[in-house]
């Protein structure tokens, strides 16, 4: 079996360089989006039936991590994009061959309730505008996530009386990107804005939002018992880990040698900085640990005939935590480096604003742990959880 976390180790000096590229371009240059696809690093999640790896998921973010402390746009960029792979899994075969050839990737943003599809012969002409389309710069097709609507205007709706809610996926060339990417963090994921005006967009090239209806799998490996919403939301865990890994690693060097003003030793011999260290990176290792283990008992799930609904509690919980406790890390190495981490010379500031705008997603925020309490108190499972 093929070693993505080696392969992730052997580019990361070369992410690493090429990042001040990567920020101030503002998308991943060229030569090193052809080093990822020769590592098969934007296909760890595609079915082996159509050329990928089909990682089990614990195995994913462990690569993801890796690239995240070279650069954490890059290693947003592969979580985006191979989130997006799973949908294969549930795409006619002939159009998944197409559309994940090799050398293409497919972009997409979350729903946005401006986007529609309407029932046309053969298919849905689609109209609308979305968001948050991260690596689409380097993407050949672009997908999006609408609500059904019959000829004359009415919503579709299924056999639970409830909306009718479609992926659409279109060549890029036939959608208007936009450009709003001037951001304080992760800068060169090139998240652009897309829109599409009345395009058709065939049936074969469209399933349930998030395939989220199993009888349209036709992948039936336990990762495909995974929803995007999941496998994104344990990729931004990991470039979270990633991020204040690289960090605290940076810190520890930084201590060794410096001597604060008006100090007579070094950073390294101060007992609260030894102890904000030691703290961290106990909290830290402790993230990794829990996102790492509910990725594996939910993938064991799976293997086993069902993912259970405490399973997928578990790993919103792990991915929520992680993201802020990563982000935690990042403040106090950045904070105790003092006017050191002000410099783009250094490395903290870049990677506070990463971890900050990493942190600012939905499934880091704050009301996640609410939903979470709600669960364990008995009430009503939110969807946010599912």
């Amino acid at each position: 079996m093929t070693d993505y976390l080696a392969r992730a180790k052997e580019l990361a000096p070369r992410i690493a360089a090429a990042a001040p590229q990567i920020e101030s371009g503002r998308q991943i240059p060229d030569d090193l989006v052809a080093a990822l696809h020769d590592a098969g690093l934007f296909r760890m999640l595609l079915p082996r039936s159509l050329g990928g790896a089909e990682l089990p998921p614990a195995e994913f973010v462990q690569a993801l991590e890796e690239i995240a402390k070279a650069d954490a746009s890059t290693a947003w960029c592969i979580g985006q994009i191979s989130g997006a792979c799973t949908i294969a899994a549930s795409l006619d075969h002939d159009a998944a061959r197409e559309i994940f050839a090799p050398g293409a990737l497919l972009a997409v943003g979350p729903p946005n309730a401006s986007g529609k599809a309407v029932v046309a012969p053969g298919g849905y002409r689609v109209s609308g505008n979305w968001q948050y389309a991260s690596g689409s710069r380097h993407a050949v097709w672009m997908a999006a996530h609408c609500p059904v609507f019959e000829p004359d205007g009415t919503p579709r709706l299924g056999a639970n009386n409830m909306p009718v809610d479609r992926t659409l996926i279109f060549p890029k060339s036939s959608a208007t990107i936009k450009d709003v990417w001037q951001v304080v963090g992760l800068k060169g994921t090139g998240s652009d804005s897309y829109s599409v005006n009345d395009l058709f967009v065939p049936e074969q090239r469209s399933m349930t939002a998030f395939g989220r209806n199993p009888a349209e799998k036709r992948e039936r490996g336990p990762l495909y018992q995974f929803t995007t919403f999941q496998l994104h939301g344990a990729s931004f865990a990991g470039i979270a880990i990633g991020l204040a890994q690289a960090s605290l690693d940076a810190f520890v060097e930084l201590a060794k040698a410096k001597v604060p003003y008006g100090a007579k030793y070094v950073l390294r011999d101060n007992a609260v900085i030894q102890l904000q260290v030691g703290l961290a990176q106990s909290q830290l290792a402790a993230a990794r640990v829990f996102l790492r283990h509910a990725l594996a008992a939910m993938y064991e799930g799976a293997q086993a005939g069902g993912i259970t609904v405490e399973q997928r509690v578990q790993l919103r919980m792990a991915s929520c935590n992680a993201s802020n406790v990563g982000r935690q890390a990042v403040d106090a190495c950045y904070q105790a480096a003092g006017a050191s981490a002000i410099f783009e010379s250094n490395p903290f500031e870049r990677r506070f604003r990463d971890m900050h705008t990493v942190s600012q997603q939905v499934q880091a925020h704050a009301s996640v742990f609410e939903a979470i309490g709600q669960y364990y108190l008995g009430l009503p499972l939110h969807p946010r959880l599912i």
